[in-house]
């Protein structure tokens, strides 16, 4: 068992073997983690939002769902959830959303620079956009359309499992908005373990 704590606001790397299986515990309670993944094989084969919800045919995934690659290929199957709110929809957070929504965007921590300097230090390009899947994150889409980011559901220990159905390498961000809901209004660290 190999186990990492993710610090608030931060990002970490792990290579994940086929079979293996990765736990991400909510340290604290509301901390929502962006995931996203590229095939050890061929980085230009990545972790799909989009193809994930075309194959489940739901926005959202959870115990028994599998996550797919942009190949529409399954990457990982998820093998335990003790909260089962995540979302699909949302790209990482970076320097130009906090511009827009909140005008604080320079020099603030951020998923995709922590993701992208996660990724160059494997010497694996970088994303000019990511759309990961977001653990713990809680959005509610409205009958009228509206989206919705609500504090998330999930409380201390909480945890979700994946199993990884190729070689992976995984990246984390502790998520960094504490501006609204999104967090819960803090940034907290979570525990990944991998079994």
């Amino acid at each position: 068992m190999n186990e990492h704590i993710i610090p608030p606001r931060s990002g970490l790397h792990i290579l994940l073997e086929k079979g293996r299986k990765l736990q991400i515990i909510d340290l604290e309670g509301r901390q929502v983690v962006d995931f996203f993944a590229v095939s050890a094989a061929d980085s230009r084969e990545f972790l799909s939002s989009g193809v994930t919800m075309d194959c489940n045919e739901s926005l959202n995934a959870t115990t028994g769902d599998r996550l797919f690659t942009s190949r529409y290929n399954p990457m990982f199957t998820i093998t335990a959830d003790t909260v089962g709110v995540h979302d699909l929809l949302h790209p990482c957070c970076r320097t130009e959303m906090y511009d827009f929504f909140y005008g604080n965007g320079e020099g603030h921590p951020n998923c995709l620079d922590n993701i992208n300097g996660r990724m160059e230090e494997q010497g694996l390009p970088l994303q000019a956009l990511i759309r990961p899947f977001n653990i713990f994150m809680n959005t509610r889409i409205e009958p009228d359309g509206r989206i919705r980011v609500l504090t998330p559901a999930s409380g201390p220990g909480d945890l979700i499992e994946l199993q990884a159905l190729m070689d992976v390498h995984i990246f984390l961000a502790t998520c960094s908005v504490s501006e609204s809901e999104c967090n819960g209004g803090r940034c907290t660290p979570v525990k990944a373990v991998v079994i």
